[in-house]
């Protein structure tokens, strides 16, 4: 007895994966082709679902396309070496740690512009200014350093 085959919509509901995005994976070679019904319609089974979801959970983790594609053919390889499995987890947790530090460096800046700010009626605006003038965050008016 074969196993159950569904439509995209279900697989979509199944992996809270959109169809629009189940498309795209099998566009990028993420997935295989489909098979399809005479009417042209896609059809998935259960091992589909199980690398939708994979797909998923790997997206919500931040990891990129490329880095998925990776870990696919490592997940499908079961002769693979889990150091190389580590050394992409590891790359995309340095990854976020920069981004990280990136995120907070942008918030000091404008958390210190936006207390600098009168917030009233009057025209001047530090935040404004800090824009016009293109300092990256953190860097923009060091202490001592006085505005226009």
């Amino acid at each position: 007895m074969s196993e159950p085959l569904m439509h995209i919509g279900e697989a979509a509901r199944l992996t809270g994966v959109s169809p629009k995005m189940v498309r795209h994976y099998e566009g990028l070679g993420l997935l295989p082709p489909a098979p399809r019904t005479d009417s042209g319609y896609r059809l998935y089974d259960e091992a589909t679902l199980h690398t939708l979801r994979f797909i998923r959970r790997a997206r919500d983790l931040g990891f990129g396309m490329a880095d998925i594609a990776q870990l696919l053919d490592l997940w499908r390889n079961r002769r693979r070496a889990s150091a190389s499995v580590k050394k992409l987890a590891t790359a995309h947790v340095a990854a976020l740690q920069q981004r990280i530090d990136e995120l907070e460096a942008m918030k000091r800046t404008l958390s210190r512009l936006a207390a600098e700010c009168q917030g009233n009626a009057r025209s001047p605006c530090p935040i404004l200014d800090d824009l016009a003038q293109g300092h990256p965050p953190d860097m923009a008016h060091p202490p001592g350093c006085h505005r226009p």
